[in-house]
């Protein structure tokens, strides 16, 4: 996003923004129609944080969880850094469990500490943590949930309430100094963490993954991949050799397809929302490990495969699978520019549609492309955390598509002249409903946000 744009919305508090999206909005909110008042724009104008780290509407407030460099609950070293895609699970006695990423590449400033039972690569220095927090968003517990793998972007909750994190690289045994092949999923439980231990659950492929939704009925998982170069990432389903119901079920195998869209070899030429396309095929991959090549460089036949730049969020709504399309550049190799898609694909129809696209960044009404994670909202809305330059904001839908901002980043990691700020991830609800969570990125911190949601 242009840093001119941006100091706009910085000053306005994006009031007014509206009808960010086009397309049928309508679709993808979840809850009774009445949940959002017709023409509603939100909670009001963002109030400046004296505390100078997160803006909010009046009457909002936020609890800081945590913070990176901070010593965790368990004695095990300090957070580590790069806060990334997250999920909350129930517990007992009101309870909240959070499982969190750590982006953390080999550079990274804080690794996930090495944890005996819980480290795949000692070499790797992402992971995940797992927070138990009580009814009032106390902090009771805050402890590795696994270490060792490496640039852990985003993933997704399963339905028997654990955590898919994704790994978003492709780097092999002896890249990087890592002495194990990277690029899988592995699962989390945020409750035990020694009962799924480091598994890569290496049937699901190793490509750049970003995040996975699961179909509740048929069991199916769906993966997004955020390739860096051209060619660009596939839109992938697995198919597992067992019926899912628990946790080691996906370690028994499976099949892993890509998504080909007759026709249509990058979903960034389609530019019209409502366009939809039937008879959507689904291609097996010749070698899910990549073993000599990556998988969308793989030979799909003469008809080839569907790709697209940064495919990010991933999630299930209704009877249909969304996933997020961040930005598409010409420059970069694109069929054409576009500011962040949403697709829908219906398994019951073999249909694929694009359902949303995001606004022009000339225009100032519209606050907002390169959309990254995206959460359903309890009360029927959406809410979508921008990864650009310049502010960072989290924005929220109403049902009928207008826009309204949620939350400001004010943690300046630039300079005064030159200000820079963190961006938003891992946007999630508790179980009740009732606290919004969600990651700076850097400085790494955790927010519990609370009030009069609708």
């Amino acid at each position: 996003m242009s840093a001119t744009r941006r100091q706009i919305l910085a000053r306005t508090g994006a009031l007014g923004a509206a009808i960010a999206f086009s397309g049928s909005v309508q679709e993808l909110f979840a809850g009774p129609a009445a949940a959002l008042e017709r023409g509603a724009t939100g909670y009001g104008p963002l109030v400046p944080d004296p505390h100078g780290l997160l803006d909010l509407p009046a009457g909002f407030r936020y609890t800081v969880l945590s913070r990176e460099g901070d010593p965790l609950r368990s004695g095990e070293g300090p957070v580590p850094s790069n806060h990334d895609g997250m999920a909350a699970f129930p517990g007992s006695a009101g309870r909240t469990h959070l499982v969190r990423n750590h982006e953390n590449r080999v550079t990274a400033k804080l690794r996930v500490p090495a944890v005996p039972g819980l480290t795949y690569d000692p070499a790797g220095l992402g992971g995940c943590t797992a927070l138990e927090l009580d009814a009032g968003n106390r902090v009771l517990d805050e402890r590795v949930a696994i270490a060792g793998t490496a640039v852990n972007c985003a993933g997704g909750p399963t339905p028997w309430h654990t955590w898919l994190t994704c790994e978003e690289t492709e780097d092999k045994a002896g890249t990087n100094g890592y002495t194990k092949d990277h690029g899988f999923i592995f699962e989390v439980d945020p409750r035990d963490p020694h009962r799924t231990g480091a598994v890569p659950l290496t049937a699901m492929g190793r490509f750049q993954h970003e995040a996975i939704a699961v179909d509740p009925r048929r069991g199916i998982v769906y993966e997004t991949e955020d390739a860096f170069l051209k060619p660009f990432g596939l839109f992938y389903r697995f198919l597992p050799e067992q019926p899912l119901g628990g946790t080691g079920s996906l370690r028994a195998g499976g099949r892993l397809q890509a998504m080909r869209v007759p026709g249509v070899a990058d979903l960034s030429a389609v530019r019209q929302t409502g366009t939809s396309f039937d008879g959507i095929e689904w291609v097996t991959v010749p070698d899910p490990l990549a073993r000599q090549t990556p998988v969308r460089l793989q030979d799909f036949g003469p008809r080839g495969i569907t790709h697209a730049q940064k495919l990010e969020g991933c999630y299930w709504g209704g009877s249909s699978v969304y996933f997020v399309c961040s930005f598409a550049k010409r420059a970069e190799g694109s069929a054409a520019d576009h500011f962040g898609q949403v697709w829908r694909y219906d398994p019951d129809r073999r249909r694929l549609t694009l359902v949303v696209r995001f606004g022009s960044r000339t225009d100032v009404q519209l606050p907002g492309e390169s959309p990254d994670n995206i959460t359903l909202a309890p009360g029927g809305g959406l809410m979508v955390c921008e990864d650009g330059d310049g502010a960072q904001h989290v924005f929220g839908v109403t049902r009928q598509g207008q826009v309204y901002p949620m939350a400001r980043g004010r943690q300046n990691i630039g300079t005064p002249d030159k200000p820079e700020w963190g961006e938003f991830a891992g946007v999630t609800f508790a179980p009740d409903g009732r606290t919004m969570y969600v990651n700076c990125y850097t400085p790494g911190t955790t927010f519990a946000v609370t009030g009069a949601w609708r």
